[in-house]
């Protein structure tokens, strides 16, 4: 059933509304004829643009099955995120290429499927290959980016939406900016030690976010001059954040979002396949990862972390916990920003898709239920 109306109170407007859908759109949103229960909101769709695997499911296997993408959406519906980008990390890039068309194909054989995945995320192999700044990504296939490189990946693709994470200070790498922007590939910056020159001129050719800002760099930084404060200083850039309190500290993540303008900052989750998942270890690519009950994701024997298990509904109310404030002050991180720079619709608005979340969260930031609906229709429900 894909009809039907929903009175709660809508999470930015901080308002009682009753909204009402028809054949899986809205059709009427206006104020509610009494008040419900304080504690029930409606709010859109959680938007992820970093999901390595999800539910048990690496996305860089060469044999995911179709089951396997399934399930992995349904842990992500279940987390209250209704789309996302499929990413695949640095690998050989004849590889890197057959995965994407296979995933394709999977992605095809379900509706559903092709609602949830968005677009793909490429992140590398055109990252730095310095120690820190190359992050969990091998070495030894890290490269230079071509023009052939990106016409073989928007073929590989077709007309799908398209993310590349690029580190500006390699060979060409400014020249190709401008030419992934005219096949309609979103450039991301990333994995990189770029100066703030070349960053400027990166964002001048039409990059228009960061990668994960706090991860994939060293873990002790020059405190006079570090990609961060080049960062900061690069205007015009949507940077992303890991919400999870481990890859960026509390403190860090604070000053972040004290430093940078608003709306300049979207949260992803970096999730790989132990998200959604009971601890042991998981692969990602040809790494295999330990994952404890404390929800980090680590290069066994090692301190570094690759990838996280930070389902999109925790990252939202850690992010709340980091800043002090209200789960509601930071929605838009994960949903409207996110969904900005990859161009896709995420909106409570008359005529839109009925897609929305709907939330029981106590008075102290505590979520009591959560479920999804997609197209007017309940698919998850999950805390």
């Amino acid at each position: 059933m894909n009809s039907g109306e929903l009175i709660a109170w809508h999470y930015a407007l901080e308002e009682p509304v009753r909204l009402r859908w028809l054949d899986g759109r809205i059709i009427r949103m206006d104020s509610a004829p009494h008040f419900p229960p304080r504690t029930l909101w409606v709010a859109p769709p959680l938007v992820d643009l970093q999901v390595n695997g999800y539910a048990g499911v690496d996305f860089q296997s060469d044999d995911v099955s179709f089951d396997d993408l399934a399930a992995a959406v349904a842990g992500l519906h279940a987390a209250g995120c209704g789309r996302f980008f499929l990413t695949l990390i640095s690998d050989e890039w004849p590889r890197m290429i057959a995965r994407l068309r296979r995933l394709r194909e999977l992605r095809r054989k379900s509706g559903l499927l092709i609602q949830a995945i968005a677009g793909w995320h490429i992140e590398g192999p055109f990252l730095s290959a310095e120690p820190g700044f190359r992050g969990a990504h091998p070495p030894e296939v890290m490269r230079d980016p071509t023009a052939d490189h990106l016409k073989e990946l928007r073929l590989a693709a077709g007309d799908e939406r398209l993310m590349i994470t690029v580190a500006p200070e390699r060979l060409e790498a400014v020249a190709i900016i401008g030419q992934a922007r005219e096949l309609g590939i979103i450039v991301s910056l990333g994995h990189t030690n770029a100066p703030r020159k070349r960053l400027l001129q990166a964002q001048k050719a039409g990059a228009t976010a960061f990668t994960h800002l706090g991860n994939g760099c060293p873990r002790e930084l020059d405190r006079a001059e570090n990609i961060l404060w080049r960062v900061f200083e690069t205007p015009g850039l949507k940077v992303s954040l890991i919400p999870d309190a481990i890859h960026v500290s509390p403190p860090l993540f604070r000053l972040i979002h004290r430093t940078l303008p608003d709306g300049s900052i979207f949260y992803v989750t970096d999730a790989m396949a132990a998200a959604g998942a009971a601890p042991g270890r998981y692969r990602l690519g040809r790494l295999e990862l330990e994952v404890g009950p404390d929800e980090i994701v680590r290069l066994p024997g090692s301190g570094n972390f690759a990838g996280s298990a930070l389902r999109p509904i925790d990252g939202v109310f850690r992010a709340a916990e980091m800043l002090r404030c209200s789960w509601r002050e930071v929605w838009s991180r994960f949903s409207h920003v996110p969904a900005e720079v990859a161009g896709v619709s995420c909106s409570l608005a008359l005529g839109s898709r009925a897609d929305f979340c709907v939330l029981e969260v106590t008075e102290e930031n505590v979520l009591d239920d959560l479920s999804l609906y997609i197209g007017g229709e309940r698919i998850a429900a999950a805390v």
